[in-house]
């Protein structure tokens, strides 16, 4: 959080995703306590990958769904506070999850934009022409996939509204920095 603070950008806009697959429910549970005494001291959201039972559970402010998750509308049955956003591959499935009549989906996480080692399974970087493409649908839509500060301009530029990362922060010499240079390119 510490890379947050004079960089510009409101706390409010920045969203903290735990994403921990390999854990059970109570250690994530655990975990998720834990990150949540923290983004809510920054007044930073909380989503949860995947586990909206982990995310009401631990009073977090999103869940995180994936192509294995329940869908959005199951989701907001049970947890209708929670905000929703999807992972998606493509413009189409942008443009499906704007079509639903259910409305329930509040953003879009598309990628991998560039590549990236994690998201080699699937397929080949979507580029800019994708992103463009995607948000003509008019779903808020967050870039993710290799993303580095140099390509801020270029994904804000074809219509994303942000963007999503690890490798960039978690194996930056200083993690703080490389949040606080993310969240200067995000506040122009």
């Amino acid at each position: 959080m510490r890379g947050i603070a004079g960089s510009g950008v409101r706390p409010g806009d920045v969203a903290v995703q735990l994403r921990e697959k390999d854990l059970s429910g109570q250690a994530l549970a655990e975990l998720a306590r834990a990150l949540r005494a923290i983004t809510a001291a920054a007044g930073v959201a909380l989503h949860v990958n995947d586990r909206a039972d982990v995310a009401l559970a631990v009073g977090a402010d999103g869940v995180h769904l994936t192509g294995a998750s329940l869908t959005a509308d199951d989701v907001a049955r049970f947890a209708p506070g929670l905000t929703i956003g999807v992972s998606t591959h493509g413009a189409a499935e942008v443009a499906a999850l704007r079509a639903a009549p259910d409305g329930h989906v509040a953003f879009a996480v598309l990628g991998p934009i560039n590549d990236t080692p994690a998201k080699r399974r699937y397929g080949a970087p979507l580029g800019l022409g994708v992103v463009t493409e995607a948000a003509r649908v008019g779903l808020p839509l967050i870039a993710i996939g290799g993303i580095e500060p140099g390509d801020v301009a270029g994904v804000r530029a074809a219509g994303a509204h942000g963007v999503a990362c690890i490798r960039a922060i978690m194996s930056a010499r200083d993690p703080a920095a490389a949040v606080t240079a993310f969240c200067a390119l995000l506040e122009v």
